[in-house]
């Protein structure tokens, strides 16, 4: 390659990839910076953690969170109005879809909840299990709209045939 075409190579390169005075800066948030809290005993059975990730945007609707539940636990039946995707990091869970069967998810499996579908997740009865939640939020903000609390039989599996059918 001759000298005046490597120039306008690395001129063509150094320019595409050159950040404007004007544009945004990355932005890193400290591991640690944001509190963990405990799932509100309203929303989930048993005990879990939520360690929120980062919050919607104008940027970006939706928001992300580690969840960790103990063995046993889990969220009550909820939707989410733009959708749910769920990443299972550690351990072994459980979700179900109302009117199906429950499912064993593990780590690495990822499992999307299209909007308004009603559904919970959690823990194995002996296992705790941890995801990385990421939820669309509509344009008002919302992200979630909870229902009744899983019952014990439901968990366990023996309710679902019941439950399709109301």
């Amino acid at each position: 390659m001759n000298a005046l075409k490597k120039t306008l190579w690395i001129v063509a390169l150094t320019t595409s990839t050159a950040v404007s005075a004007d544009q945004p800066a990355q932005h890193i948030t400290p591991a640690g910076a944001q509190a963990s809290m405990a799932g509100p005993g309203r929303f989930f059975s048993g005990n879990v953690r939520v360690d929120p990730l980062f919050p919607g945007t104008g940027a970006i609707n939706a928001s992300g969170a580690y969840v960790t539940f103990e063995p046993g636990a889990r969220s009550a039946w909820h939707s989410h109005p733009k959708g749910q995707h769920i990443i299972v990091t550690q351990g072994v869970g459980l979700t179900q879809q109302w009117g199906k069967a429950i499912q064993t998810i593990k780590p690495g499996d990822v499992v999307w909840c299209p909007p308004g579908v009603k559904h919970w997740h959690g823990a194995a009865p002996n296992t705790a299990m941890t995801h990385l939640v990421v939820t669309g939020q509509d344009a008002d903000g919302n992200n979630v709209t909870w229902m009744d609390k899983v019952t014990d039989e439901q968990y366990a599996g023996h309710g679902s045939d019941h439950e399709a059918k109301r």
